[in-house]
């Protein structure tokens, strides 16, 4: 049996949380590095499970890496062979597929598995490939492995929706090329514009980051350069609503505010006390809470990714609350766990649920899907009656750095118990 986590839930939380890096920011800058023989150095790292397998596989075509500090990697790409790549941790990891635009723009071929990542419905990369296409690479399948051939660069790619990965994948590919290359119906979100500011500090020309049209402007060599990770928005959220769920006075520090904006006015509408500032959010205890609705889109929407954090909120709510995911089939596992635990949880497709509340939980013992069900298992954990026990929690480890170790600095009791 792997590691799980024990949790007596109804502790008062209480005090204040940092938020580290940001994971899915940290997976297109570290790809990035591949784009140039000079010397990169990375800090404000998460120290999670999926960095340190993308750094794994890096090391793995022979990347020279060292890390300065805690958090602080330096990177040199000058001998890399795409060939070596351990296809095993490229399996395990759906951020890996992040390095093959970069690989196609440097080598001008690159042959690789389906990537792998969390349990959470289909998540095929036909928006990738059709955009590489696209852009004139040539592309064959064989069996579960794809093969890409680049034919030139530069030219228009039009999504067939906001993917944030595919918008990072040909804003790579596109870097190594003076033709311009236009990317519509690219994603907006705080990944797209951390690559964009890290490409820029390479010698990439980029306009319209943080918008549906990106136009980049790249060169045919890219210097080396150093950057410090902007602080994770969704792990931020994470925190913010576990407090809220649990009726915590909680300071949450090193906050992404600009990234937040709607889930912070959402909250406040529902009838959490929120106190904002520039780089902090402090949550206080609700007196009375009403929701009405969450549905998931694409940013400024409120991400997938917090939506099972809002889903766990919902079951302390007054009245009906629909829960609405319509990117991923699977997003709403963790609300099957939440019925174990006493949570009123009525599926009507597997992109809806209607949540009925409020509902006393009581500690049971869990499987986590994901990433961010196992997270919002923990937040269920910690507000039910009882013990509650999380297995396969390796699933939160890929992206939430010690979580048990902080969460009891604000008052939890978590545990994690290896075995």
């Amino acid at each position: 049996m792997a590691d799980h986590f024990v949790i007596h839930g109804g502790r008062p939380l209480g005090g204040a949380i940092e938020v580290r890096g940001a994971k899915n920011a940290a997976f297109p800058i570290l790809a990035a590095s591949l784009l140039t023989k000079k010397e990169c150095v990375i800090d404000n790292l998460p120290l999670i499970e999926d960095v340190f397998r993308i750094i794994e596989i890096l090391k793995s075509m022979g990347a020279e890496i060292s890390w300065e500090g805690e958090r602080c990697i330096k990177i040199k790409n000058s001998d890399i062979h795409p060939d070596q790549m351990r296809g095993d941790l490229i399996k395990l990891l759906r951020g890996s597929i992040l390095l093959f635009g970069p690989l196609l723009a440097r080598f001008g071929k690159v042959a690789f598995p389906q990537p792998g990542g969390c349990v959470i419905g289909a998540r095929p990369i036909d928006v990738h490939l059709d955009g590489f296409r696209q852009l004139g690479a040539q592309i064959v399948k064989e069996g579960n492995k794809y093969a890409l051939k680049a034919n030139g660069a530069g030219g228009t790619a039009i999504l067939n929706e906001f993917s944030v990965t595919a918008t990072e994948n040909l804003m790579l590919f596109a870097s190594l090329t003076p033709k311009k290359t236009f990317i519509k119906i690219a994603d907006q979100d705080y990944q797209v514009q951390e690559l964009a500011a890290f490409l820029k500090k390479m010698g990439v020309k980029i306009k319209g980051a943080g918008t549906h049209h990106v136009i980049i402007e790249g060169r045919e060599q890219l210097r080396g350069a150093r950057h410090r990770l902007m602080s994770d928005p969704i792990e931020a959220g994470t925190f913010i609503l576990t407090a809220a769920a649990a009726k915590g006075d909680v300071l949450v520090q090193n906050v992404a505010v600009d990234f937040l904006e709607l889930p912070l006015k959402k909250l406040k509408d529902f009838g959490v006390p929120c106190q904002v500032r520039k780089q902090s959010v402090r949550v206080l205890p609700w007196k009375s809470l009403q929701i009405d609705k969450i549905q998931s889109l694409p940013y400024p929407g409120i991400p997938s990714d917090l939506q099972s954090a809002f889903g766990v909120l919902a079951t302390q709510a007054k009245g009906s609350t629909l829960i609405h995911d319509p990117l991923y089939e699977g997003r709403l596992k963790y609300l099957e766990e939440l019925n174990k635990m006493g949570a009123e949880i009525y599926f009507a497709d597997p992109h809806r649920a209607l949540i009925n509340g409020p509902t006393q939980l009581y500690g049971q013992e869990l499987g986590s899907f994901d990433l961010r069900g196992g997270a919002a298992l923990i937040i269920a954990g910690l507000i039910a009656k009882g013990q509650t026990i999380i297995n396969n929690i390796y699933q939160i480890d890929r992206g939430y750095e010690k979580i048990e170790e902080r969460l009891k600095k604000i008052g939890a009791d978590i545990q994690r118990v290896k075995n």
